[in-house]
């Protein structure tokens, strides 16, 4: 997939800015001395199919907080973990089974905000082989695919809003089949999908 890699590479170079969980919300005022918790997560592109595929987990219905929701391999970094990068990939071999030595990392996306004060950094890396996918008992309910080319497609991503501690929110979803990708796993995809549009 050499054409892929050198988009893919291309894209995480340009410059930008990086995104949020209020860019739809610009009536939120964020204290500015807000501290945010360093947090990783795996886009991880699987090249070994026909077509391109993003791994994406289904978290389980029992977790305390986001259950059911769709989201990257990935969590917050730990002390033993050197960079952003070494707890995403931690936590992908926690999640799914994916081994730490098989992703081939080709940058990161601009950093993410999350209204859960975490600071995201989505690494990007592919997957150049099968592996045996073992879901985490008790937080991943569901380990599945969505072609790369779904997820490019700024035609596939939809405004929506719902009502958040008493207030309207409105947030980027990217639904695929009996899938609802929304919030900031839509809103980092988004971003992936607009610096291959350049």
């Amino acid at each position: 997939m050499p054409d892929l890699e050198q988009q893919l590479t291309a894209a995480l170079g340009a410059v930008g800015d990086g995104s949020s969980d209020f860019d739809l919300n610009p009536d939120v005022a964020l204290p500015a001395d807000r501290k945010l918790r360093p947090a990783g997560v795996l886009v991880a592109v699987s090249t070994y199919q026909e077509a391109p595929q993003v791994i994406l987990t289904k978290r389980s219905s029992a977790l305390k907080h986001h259950p059911g929701q769709i989201a990257f391999a990935g969590g917050k970094q730990d002390a033993a973990d050197a960079t952003v990068a070494d707890a995403a990939l931690r936590e992908a071999w926690e999640e799914i089974g994916l081994p730490r030595e098989l992703p081939r990392i080709l940058g990161s996306l601009p950093q993410h905000e999350t209204v859960t004060g975490f600071q995201v950094t989505p690494v990007v890396a592919l997957i150049d082989r099968p592996f045996e996918i073992r879901p985490e008992a008790g937080e991943v309910a569901e380990v599945f695919s969505v072609p790369l080319s779904h997820l490019l497609d700024p035609g596939n991503y939809q405004v929506q809003s719902r009502r958040w501690r008493g207030v309207r929110r409105h947030y980027f979803a990217v639904p695929y089949g009996p899938y609802y990708i929304w919030g900031a796993t839509a809103r980092m995809l988004r971003g992936l999908a607009e610096r291959m549009q350049r």
